[in-house]
């Protein structure tokens, strides 16, 4: 249960309780009732198949919130292709190639995959009739940014990635191109500088940020499915094969590991600040910051952590939300990267064969990140013990009220 989870925490407790209630940047700000069928559908699939990102795209202002809705839905049907180890190559690779190609075809779907988000791709006409009903400025974007990943993919669909520039590379296709279509979709947009949509070294930086954390986090789960994605390169060094790391005899090696593909994904910090400085309209900055602050939150989770070999590693619900009620300032950013830098130099182990680097690039964002009260962001979610203790009362009243008054009466 979240709240037990945050029960030590009252800055936690305090954020479930105001999030329960309704409070957060997350509200979803379409009509519903004057959506057409297909539109509605598009939202569905959107919400079955998004973790992270369907109530932050939903929450988007105008007519971006429509595109980027249509861009995840694109994209993901274009991730599931590629997931899909059922599919044989000689088929897997001229769709990845064509993929793009099959949004202006009205009658393409396709049926036989066996993926979890496989609704994507047997219901693409919807998805493709919505594409089709965008302004030119917003399918210009989607269409070229599914035709160069489509490509890339292909590419690492027939190779490993050996060097820690095929790591680059690999995150550029899957998740740096999703940022440079992002930020050309805000540009579009007008909500946005043309600066955010023209620079695509910040807009790949973003990207590549939130691959490395998630693919740094899913080390297990990807192991146990095959799927090998830490670059070898790298994990050479500390074993003869990446599966070795499960193995209790090789822990400090496989952490040791954790540590250098950490520090690799640290050095994005600076570029995620800068991006973040450029934006103007609230809902894109809220869009933007929500998943890179839960990226170093995580990062500072797995750091240094035996657990990431073993099970899953992932922040509290509770510190989530405060986080995601916070970060709507580059203030508030920068003290929340600052502080979680801060946690990463607090653990570096004096034996680690990276400290060193670790300790610079750690330096170098809480520099960058500074703030003149060098205190928590949350440091307002801290309220008296008298008060946390009410709140947490009036959570559990909230939350289970229903449940309580059905034994009392019974």
């Amino acid at each position: 249960m979240d709240l037990l989870k945050s029960i030590t925490h009252p800055d936690e407790v305090y954020a479930l309780l105001k999030y329960k209630l309704g409070a957060g940047p997350t509200k979803p700000k379409q009509d519903y009732a004057t959506m057409t069928r297909t539109a509605k559908k598009c939202y569905e699939y959107l919400n079955l198949t998004s973790r992270s990102f369907a109530a932050v795209i939903q929450a988007l202002d105008g007519d971006l919130r429509h595109a980027v809705c249509i861009f995840y839905l694109v994209l993901r049907a274009l991730d599931t292709v590629e997931d899909d180890m059922t599919i044989p190559l000689p088929e897997k690779i001229p769709m990845l190639q064509q993929f793009h190609e099959k949004l202006n075809d009205p009658t393409w779907n396709y049926t036989k995959s066996q993926e979890k988000d496989r609704i994507v791709l047997e219901d693409f006409q919807t998805i493709a009739q919505e594409f089709r009903s965008l302004a030119k400025c917003y399918r210009v974007v989607i269409a070229d940014i599914c035709n160069k990943m489509g490509h890339g993919m292909c590419e690492f669909v027939q190779r490993d990635v050996v060097t820690n520039k095929d790591w680059d590379l690999y995150c550029h296709y899957v998740a740096g191109l999703v940022g440079i279509g992002l930020s050309r979709l805000f540009s579009a947009s007008k909500l946005e500088d043309a600066i955010v949509g023209e620079d695509t070294q910040l807009a790949n930086s973003m990207g590549l940020f939130l691959q490395k954390t998630n693919i740094i986090r899913d080390y297990l789960e990807d192991n146990l499915e095959g799927r090998e994605f830490w670059p070898r390169e790298t994990w050479s060094k500390y074993a003869s094969k990446l599966s070795d790391f499960q193995k209790p005899q090789n822990l400090n090696s496989a952490v040791h590991c954790l540590n250098e593909l950490i520090t690799n994904a640290l050095h994005h910090v600076p570029d995620v600040l800068k991006y973040m400085s450029r934006l103007h309209n609230q809902s894109v900055f809220n869009f933007c910051a929500i998943p890179q602050v839960m990226a170093i939150a995580t990062l500072a989770e797995c750091y240094n952590n035996p657990r990431v070999f073993s099970g899953v590693v992932k922040i509290r619900k509770g510190q989530a939300v405060v986080m995601m009620l916070e970060a709507t300032s580059m203030d508030s950013i920068r003290t929340i990267i600052s502080n979680y830098s801060r946690q990463i130099g607090k653990a570096i182990p004096s034996v680690d064969p990276s400290a060193e680097l670790t300790k610079r690039i750690v330096t170098t964002n809480l520099e960058l990140s500074h703030t003149a009260a060098g205190q928590l962001a949350t440091a307002s979610y801290y309220p008296p013990l008298y008060m946390s203790l009410g709140i947490m009362l009036a959570l559990i009243l909230y939350s289970y009220g229903s449940q309580i008054l059905h034994y009392v009466n019974s």
